[in-house]
């Protein structure tokens, strides 16, 4: 089905000569927006959990500058391995001073914003960010982040799916708990100095946009950190194909990006991100443009297909075989995440070629054209 078709037909539950069409109450943007939940593929079989969700069906947190909105285990519980928070920065607006137990990777969606952090030695770090752009704070590391000029709107990924943006270690928040004597005699200045500080924490709050990025440095007496805590994944020269580009960032070229992996990767419209799956961990998925949808093959007979639009969040368990398809005119682009420091993946029709043919034919059957074309293409493509 085109995509004009599925945006503009009323899709039934029914093909190829079963079920039946739906006369009752119903929420059709929604049946249009998933297709092949409502009538799945023949081929689709058991019960697997759900392996998406919307950041459009997440609450949304407004504050003075800003908002933020979350998905964890709470809103896709299957999702054990990563949550990932889409937060807007008006702009000079902060995402305030803060820490957590996780680490933070983030793509910058839209605009540019300025990252400051402190490492354990006392060695800082700022940057200015744009869209395209990573970054990387390990647990524990202190950080903040203030919208430029245009705002920013970004993607920001946790190690661990039971993370929450409402639990983390906020500056205002502690000082606010912390009585005025004891901040006096920390800071060495009298009490009176801190009668104006919030009541409350701040978390995202209005500020001026800052000036030049040279001019805002802070010396450190330990220097600047060793450290790159920012990375440009767009500038990566991208791995071209058939159906589209991928481009790889571990920890192989973004060395402090120890717990997490990604891959940008972009369908042509009609091309397929081959079947394949990951042995070493769970997908965490982010849609950032398009139309796609994906089979997962659990195994035991089982497998469920999925669509997927920007904005979606989807979920593939450790070592389960999928595909990711563009069924759309345009072009689709996602993320792949990884709570991994190397990104890896398995290619199923690179795992039958370099297997000797004869072997594969007594297990499928192929016919002469699709069994020469295993032999002639050893290397993992996109398929257009």
């Amino acid at each position: 089905m085109s995509l004009h078709d599925l945006l503009t037909q009323t899709p039934q539950p029914h093909q190829d000569g079963k079920g039946a069409d739906d006369p009752g109450p119903r929420n059709v943007e929604r049946d249009r927006q998933n297709p092949d939940v409502l009538r799945p593929p023949s081929t689709d079989h058991g019960t697997i959990p759900n392996l998406r969700f919307s950041f459009s069906d997440a609450h949304n947190r407004l504050e003075k500058g800003g908002w933020a909105r979350e998905v964890t285990v709470r809103e896709l519980p299957v999702a054990k391995t990563l949550a990932g928070v889409n937060m807007r920065l008006e702009p000079g607006a902060i995402r305030e001073m803060h820490w957590h137990k996780e680490a933070e990777w983030a793509y910058m969606l839209v605009g540019s914003a300025r990252i400051t952090t402190v490492d354990q030695n006392g060695q800082n770090f700022a940057d200015d960010v744009a869209v395209g752009d990573l970054w990387f704070f390990p647990s524990g590391i202190p950080h903040s982040i203030q919208a430029l000029g245009d705002g920013c709107e970004f993607l920001l990924v946790f190690d661990d799916g039971e993370f929450s943006e409402n639990s983390t270690f906020l500056i205002t928040d502690w000082f606010a708990h912390t009585p005025k004597e004891v901040l006096a005699a920390n800071f060495g200045v009298a009490a009176s100095e801190f009668e104006k500080i919030p009541a409350k924490e701040l978390y995202i709050f209005p500020g001026k946009v800052p000036g030049a990025l040279a001019t805002q440095q802070v010396e450190s007496p330990q220097g600047p950190s060793p450290m790159q805590f920012s990375h440009r994944m767009l500038a990566q020269a991208p791995i071209r194909t058939p159906g589209g580009t991928v481009r790889v960032t571990d920890s192989q070229n973004f060395p402090v990006a120890t717990t997490v992996a990604a891959a940008l990767v972009e369908l042509e419209p009609g091309a397929i991100r081959e079947m394949h799956w990951h042995p070493t961990n769970d997908e965490w998925q982010y849609y950032i443009q398009g139309q796609a949808r994906m089979t997962v093959f659990a195994a035991g007979g089982k497998a469920r297909t999925f669509n997927y639009q920007a904005g979606d969040v989807g979920y593939v368990p450790f070592a389960m075989g999928h595909y990711i398809q563009n069924i759309g005119d345009t072009p689709v682009r996602f993320l792949e995440l990884f709570r991994s420091a190397r990104y890896a993946d398995v290619s199923l029709k690179q795992w039958m070629a370099l297997t000797p043919p004869e072997l594969v034919q007594a297990h499928l059957h192929l016919g002469d054209a699709a069994l020469a074309a295993l032999v002639k293409e050893k290397k993992p493509v996109f398929r257009a």
